[in-house]
């Protein structure tokens, strides 16, 4: 995932708009942008009574419960797993159950990867067992594991400076969180560096904004031509101790152990459900969530939250007899911890129709009390959007940001089509992210009943307006 930082701009102009047909020709709507507005505002009731259904009403906590009662059951969804799979078909059941319509799966090739036993002991200067989580696509340890001297560096910058000491030995890095964008770069690219200079071994300082001995997984990746060295993520806590004594001139060596295996690619699948439109059914706007997580907590926050308030959305929307214009569509992703796998496929097979997207909306950044949207798109389509959040007063959430983005959809982003994900606590999130700390407890049921009108309201009016969102 890629975070960047939040600009909010306020554009109240007038223009005029591309026509909302499935194909954006030269043929330019006349509507005024006050026009539009009213448009707009005239969404006031349907926007409050989906705000009262989900926050004060019937529909309260639903999303919660029934998030709790997936995870609590499956547990942990890991990509190429049999409870990732099991997880897929209990959702297949339940979105039929809804009365969604279009309830399909759709094929997706993905990694299978495990981590299997590990381990980590300081035996110099003292005897010391450390929490570690191997990456993601990381080979093993040979059976005796690698024991070697430590290396100790805060930055590529310093591993380039110090290449000579490093070969035979296991690096070390102890990066300082700046934010998540910046600092993922040392767990994705540490192994890879560290094998240029002759490293045996990678161990990397959690990519976390708040630890309580946590250790942190994510994916990492190898390169053509780079030897393959075993990599894992250490506490901030160790990271951080290990770099106190090495100041101290102290000699470090750890024993390392890791049972990881890559085993063939899995079959999986993308779980699609629909609320089909009344009178554009061809145009499509998509809101999401990846059903998968890594093999550590319960994966309720990343990304649990996120898919469940996707299906909450069209929940919500069906409850109240609602039927947009055009179609309403929610897919669930598969595989997107390992690069957005089916994101890619879901794309490859639908860009041929790129022209009946209107919006793409992705929530992967968790659904605590959500404070707006992050938003993609041209100018017009932003103020459009503006427009749009200010229908969500009653919960005072209408902040539009810049830079909408997610791992599954930035597909369709970098191919013209408006995009946006839900803006809420990040340092709280980055606390729990990819640790065994990701479970149920972290989640707040108010929060999400927030979330989920807000995501509802969002989808509702751009699917219902009488022309899509206008592109660059």
């Amino acid at each position: 995932m890629k975070f960047l930082l939040f600009t909010f701009v306020g554009v109240v102009h007038l223009f005029s708009l591309n026509s909302g047909k499935a194909v954006y020709k030269n043929d330019i709507s006349r509507r005024t942008f006050q026009e539009i507005k009213e448009e707009i505002a005239r969404y006031k009731d349907v926007a409050k009574a989906i705000i009262n259904l989900a926050v004060y009403g019937k529909a309260q906590n639903r999303s919660y419960e029934r998030l709790a009662l997936l995870v609590d059951t499956v547990g942990p969804r890991p990509s190429g797993s049999k409870s990732l799979e099991k997880a897929i078909q209990i959702m297949y059941q339940n979105l039929r159950k809804d009365g969604l319509e279009n309830v399909h799966l759709e094929p997706v090739k993905i990694p299978h990867w495990e981590r299997g036993e590990e381990s980590a002991v300081m035996l110099e200067p003292r005897v010391h067992k450390m929490a570690i989580l191997g990456l993601g696509s990381s080979i093993g340890t040979p059976p005796e594991g690698i024991t070697a001297e430590v290396l100790v560096v805060t930055s590529f910058e310093e591993l380039q400076r110090r290449a000579p000491e490093a070969r035979g030995k296991i690096v070390v890095y102890n990066q300082p969180y700046v934010n998540y964008s910046k600092t993922v770069q040392y767990r994705v690219q540490g192994a890879v560096e560290a094998a240029k200079v002759g490293a045996l071994a990678s161990l990397i300082r959690s990519v976390a904004s708040f630890s309580i001995y946590s250790p942190h997984t994510g994916i990492q990746e190898y390169q053509d031509g780079v030897p393959k060295i075993p990599t894992a993520c250490i506490t901030v806590e160790d990271a951080e101790m290990i770099s106190r004594m090495a100041s101290r001139g102290n000699r470090i060596v750890i024993q390392l152990k890791m049972g990881a295996k890559n085993y063939p690619d899995a079959d999986s699948f993308n779980t699609v459900a629909e609320i089909i439109g009344s009178k554009y059914p061809e145009q499509v706007v998509l809101v999401s969530g990846h059903l998968d997580s890594w093999d550590v907590g319960q994966g309720a926050m990343d990304d649990g939250g996120g898919a469940f308030i996707s299906w909450e959305a069209l929940s919500l929307i069906k409850d109240l007899g609602l039927r947009p214009k055009r179609t309403l569509r929610l897919v669930l992703w598969t595989a997107e911890e390992q690069g957005g796998i089916g994101g890619f496929q879901y794309y490859q097979l639908h860009k041929a129709n790129i022209s009946n997207y209107s919006l793409v909306m992705e929530s992967d950044e968790g659904t605590f009390l959500p404070s707006g949207l992050q938003f993609t798109g041209s100018e017009k389509a932003r103020a459009i959007m503006e427009e749009v959040m200010r229908l969500l007063q009653p919960v005072n959430v209408t902040q539009v940001f810049r830079t909408g983005e997610g791992t599954d959809i930035n597909f369709w982003i970098q191919a013209g089509v408006p995009g946006a994900s839900l803006v809420d606590d990040l340092y709280k999130y980055f606390s729990f992210h990819h640790s065994h700390g990701d479970t149920m407890t972290v989640m707040d049921p108010k929060q999400m009943n927030v979330a989920a009108a807000v995501w509802a309201v969002v989808s509702y009016v751009i699917a219902d307006m009488e022309e899509m969102l206008p592109r660059s």
